[in-house]
């Protein structure tokens, strides 16, 4: 297990298991090997000073667990840290978000009253095209009865021109019957 990772160094435990499990009150012959071996090891002369032993193990206790501590701080600051450009980098998303918010919001209004106005265009167009059939079939109507009046005149001119000759005629068979 590394100095530098602590972060199972509290998850997982630093006895080992033999690989047969022996009764609790009987030391195995395989642990008492392994210990006569880390004996060995520590002392190469082959004398067993416990003392030293203990200091070397209580500098190494020590020395992993201020990396520990040390590693602990550091990764909470760096958690922080990370948590701090997080929020930043969010804020300027939500800052980013909210400008492109109100550009969409403008650009909604201009094609709504983009929208009012070609449906005024068009109410007008259609009122003008309407006001146009409309003149169109005044004038049409204006024509015909211009015409009408024209015929009427006409009418009445030869009527009078009937009315006067029938009058001569009435008169010319008058005095030819006297």
């Amino acid at each position: 297990m590394s100095l530098l990772s602590p972060r199972n160094a509290k998850d997982q435990p630093r006895t080992r298991k033999p690989l047969s499990e022996p009764s609790p009150g009987i030391p195995s012959q395989t642990s008492k090997n392994l210990k006569h071996e880390r004996v060995s090891r520590l002392d190469s002369s082959g004398a067993y000073d416990r003392e030293a032993y203990d200091a070397r193990r209580e500098n190494r206790m020590a020395a992993r667990k201020k990396a520990e501590e040390e590693a602990g701080c550091t990764d909470y600051k760096k958690m922080y840290e990370e948590a701090l450009s997080t929020n930043e980098r969010l804020k300027s998303r939500l800052q980013g978000s909210k400008q492109e918010l109100v550009l969409v919001q403008t650009q909604l209004q201009r094609v709504k009253q983009r929208k009012v106005t070609l449906t005024e265009r068009s109410n007008d167009r259609s009122m003008l095209e309407t006001e146009k059939r409309e003149t169109s079939a005044l004038q049409k109507k204006i024509s015909d009865m211009e015409d009408e009046v024209k015929v009427q005149t006409e009418l009445k001119n030869e009527n009078q021109r009937l009315k006067d000759e029938n009058g001569a005629l009435i008169r010319v068979i008058s005095k030819l019957s006297k």
